[in-house]
């Protein structure tokens, strides 16, 4: 049994989709397992469909008659619950986390903490990795991942020297990339920059935030009147769609308002605060320290 992850804020996720004992539930995040089994332990009757693409997973996989695990990306939890003959769930809960067990398996390319290939891909039959993105991109699409998903602030002049580099030698490696982008890297800031460059390679590998659309999207349909929808988040992209959705039911966060001028959105929001982990568990787990919890009901 890999125990690998950490569940990050355990008991607020729990809190937060108020599990009833006869209720159906998604993990669609499964990693280390930490939340299934914790909401198992709560479940009577009821069932529980765990999501995870990362072959990595699979070593977790829990021997209950009440789980069923889906080797698939959270994106298809629609034609996967369709296939299980659910029409709807009480509950589903996404910890958008990278497990910190991919983080600290080098061969996977997660880190530049280690020497590894460049890869990142949670699904190891995709067919993109960061090396591809790194060594194939044109100019102007690169420039746009790394200012759009890293938030990097020289994007421009690191594409350049990226690009330089790439002309003359491939780049496979994480020493590789550091070295190719050294003269970019900011004095006093290296690791919070290496990590910006890192997540948005990792999202552009993913597709994660296209994923994270379709995948809200899917909870709309998915979630019974009352079920609740719990998802944290770990940088501010991810969590600008989430509380956007949460709040009107779109990504811009628009709310519509009906002919009286009330609002309607999908969902009301059981938090109106961000919850976010407490001092005890970030001294106990450094990795939550970025994480958010959002809570919201489906109306």
């Amino acid at each position: 049994m890999g125990e690998y992850h950490i569940p990050v804020m355990l008991q607020e996720c729990l809190g937060g989709l108020a599990i009833k004992p006869d209720g159906d539930y998604v993990d669609a995040t499964f990693g280390g397992g930490g939340h299934s089994r914790e909401i198992l332990e709560k479940l009577n009757k009821g069932r529980l469909f765990a999501f995870d693409q990362d072959m990595d997973a699979t070593g977790n996989v829990l021997s209950d008659g009440r789980f069923f695990f889906i080797m698939h990306n959270f994106k298809y939890l629609r034609n996967f619950l369709r296939y299980y003959k659910v029409e709807k769930v009480d509950g589903v809960l996404a910890d958008l986390g990278v497990s910190s067990h991919d983080f600290d398996v080098a061969s996977r390319g997660f880190s530049y903490r280690f020497e590894g290939n460049l890869d990142m891909r949670m699904n190891q039959k995709a067919n993109t990795t960061a090396a591809d993105i790194v060594n194939k991109y044109p100019e102007e699409k690169l420039k746009q991942v790394f200012k759009d998903y890293g938030e990097v602030k020289n994007a421009w002049s690191l594409t350049k020297q990226l690009v330089k580099a790439r002309e003359e030698k491939k780049i496979s490696t994480t020493s590789q990339l550091r070295e190719a982008i050294k003269t970019c890297i900011p004095r006093g800031i290296e690791n919070k920059y290496l990590a910006q460059v890192y997540q948005a390679l990792r999202i552009e590998v993913n597709q994660e935030m296209e994923v994270l659309k379709e995948f809200l999207k899917a909870t709309l349909d998915i979630l019974s009147p009352g079920g609740r929808l719990v998802v944290m988040t770990y940088h501010s992209l991810e969590d600008r769609l989430v509380k956007n959705f949460m709040k009107a039911g779109n990504f811009e966060g628009k709310q519509e308002k009906d002919f009286y001028g009330n609002i309607s959105s999908p969902f009301k929001l059981v938090n109106r605060k961000v919850i976010i982990p407490g001092e005890e568990e970030l001294k106990d787990n450094p990795r939550s320290r970025s994480a958010k919890l959002r809570v919201a009901e489906k109306i």
